[in-house]
């Protein structure tokens, strides 16, 4: 295939647009060429197939919400304030993409990107096993697994919200540290 160049960018950006109002798996090939203002034949030039456009899309998707998460706590010690800057970062880009409920979810159910899923899931819970140790976590990594899960499922509460869900942001965190809500008393 063709090395990257603006017209795969096109392309990628043109098939994020397009999933912002429509489902992954009716995302076809005329659709997104259509909407990069390109012919058929250069869709093929880059990818041999749509589903090795899916599996590209969905990497460029969650390599730059990695970098996001990288960036939000590089030089941050293990523990809840990482932890803390970690989830809202994730959470933060995914309220920026408008392509993340397909890329989140309908990319579950997409047999081809389900590697491409279960690998993303254990690169983010693999960032999260430091902090949930520094928070006492042993073992720290069904901790992350599971909190990788709420965490993915808290972007689509935020997304039909339109916008953060500090309850749900909070809740996470607490349950990551162990610290229940105060009582507010009667």
């Amino acid at each position: 295939m063709r090395p990257a160049e603006p017209g795969r960018r096109s392309l990628l950006d043109a098939g994020r647009r397009l999933l912002a109002g429509e489902d992954l798996s009716r995302l076809s090939v005329n659709a997104i060429v259509g909407a990069a203002g390109m012919a058929k034949g250069s869709f093929y030039q880059h990818w041999p197939t749509r589903t090795h456009y899916l599996v590209a899309l969905h990497a460029v998707f969650h390599d730059e919400l990695t970098a996001r998460v990288e960036a939000a706590i590089g030089g941050l010690p293990p523990g809840p304030d990482r932890l803390a800057a970690g989830i809202a970062a994730y959470l933060d880009g995914c309220l920026a993409q408008p392509a993340t409920k397909a890329l989140l979810v309908q990319a579950r159910t997409d047999a081809a990107l389900g590697p491409q899923v279960a690998a993303r899931n254990d690169a983010f819970a693999g960032m999260a096993v430091a902090d949930l140790a520094a928070l006492g976590w042993r073992p720290a990594e069904p901790v992350a697994a599971l909190l990788v899960a709420a965490v993915a499922d808290i972007a689509l509460h935020e997304l039909t919200a339109g916008g953060p869900r500090d309850d749900l942001r909070t809740a996470a965190l607490r349950l990551a540290a162990r610290t229940p809500e105060a009582d507010p008393g009667p």
